[in-house]
């Protein structure tokens, strides 16, 4: 069996949102996460853009249409 890669969150009411982490992309050197809410309630996925600060990894919702696009192409590639 497979490990799983499980993360939370607090959403905007502060409630805790757990997701799974589905592939991790690189591209150009910054590094991307693509997390999937286990709550089953979506079926979408996020991509997140992984920040480095000091000694510290900060996650960033991509909002970019352009940087999005690129991310989601290169997943579908691995999907393929």
């Amino acid at each position: 069996m497979e490990d799983r890669e499980i993360m939370s969150f607090k959403d905007e009411n502060g409630n805790k949102v757990d997701f799974e982490a589905v592939a991790r992309i690189y591209l150009e050197e910054q590094e991307y996460l693509i997390l999937s809410p286990l709550d089953g309630k979506e079926e979408d996925a996020f991509i997140f853009r992984v920040d480095r600060l000091e000694d510290k990894e900060e996650l960033n919702l991509v909002e970019d249409d352009k940087e999005f696009e690129a991310v989601k192409k290169e997943y579908k590639k691995l999907l393929y």
